[in-house]
């Protein structure tokens, strides 16, 4: 008997450890303005390490998740081979919920990228258009925001930005007001 008991209490042992990794939330830095810091050297923009653990510990986020650092790259600078490492994430993840930490200019890019391969998790892209360590950054904001809707969007591809969400085949980026929206908005204010 007492062998059936110590078979069970592993079994519930593994069941819990496969129940925390599909519950959680993962977070995948890739980079992007979010990510970016003034280097007074330099005098640019640069990336040295992540904000994501310093973000994540201030606003005592109680969910679980987990913290993965991709190299951090400005998106301009992105191409297919950086999007198959971000698509090649999502696959290995054991979350079924997933935010990616993104550069705002190619967003859209990886989003179709993600977006057609049919994954069946909740993927949600994010990110900022004034770097975290700027006082005025919507870092935090854009990534609160992502973390309530991956919690609540049904599996797919999304694009979480000033407060909305997208579907990934449905937005784009309105560089002259600095936000995202559906197409054919133009000259229209965000609702």
């Amino acid at each position: 008997m007492e062998r059936y008991k110590i078979i069970s209490f592993l079994q519930n042992i593994a069941q819990t450890k496969r129940n925390y990794m599909t519950d959680m939330i993962h977070i995948i830095a890739t980079g992007g303005t979010f990510d970016k810091k003034y280097d007074e050297i330099e005098g640019a923009l640069t990336f040295k390490t992540s904000h994501l653990p310093e973000i994540m510990k201030i606003v005592r986020c109680t969910l679980k998740y987990k913290l993965t650092f991709l190299p951090l790259k400005d998106s301009l600078f992105m191409d297919d081979s950086d999007r198959s490492m971000i698509l090649q994430a999502c696959r290995e993840s054991t979350a079924k919920r997933i935010i990616i930490i993104h550069g705002t200019d190619t967003m859209e890019i990886t989003g179709r990228y993600i977006g057609s391969t049919d994954l069946k998790k909740t993927i949600i892209l994010t990110g900022a258009m004034v770097p975290y360590s700027v006082s005025s950054s919507d870092a935090v904001f854009n990534l609160g925001t992502a973390i309530g809707y991956v919690e609540e969007k049904p599996l797919g591809v999304y694009i979480s930005m000033n407060g909305r969400c997208f579907d990934w085949d449905n937005v784009h980026k309105n560089k002259e007001k600095g936000v995202f929206e559906k197409p054919g908005r133009e000259g229209r204010s965000p609702s």
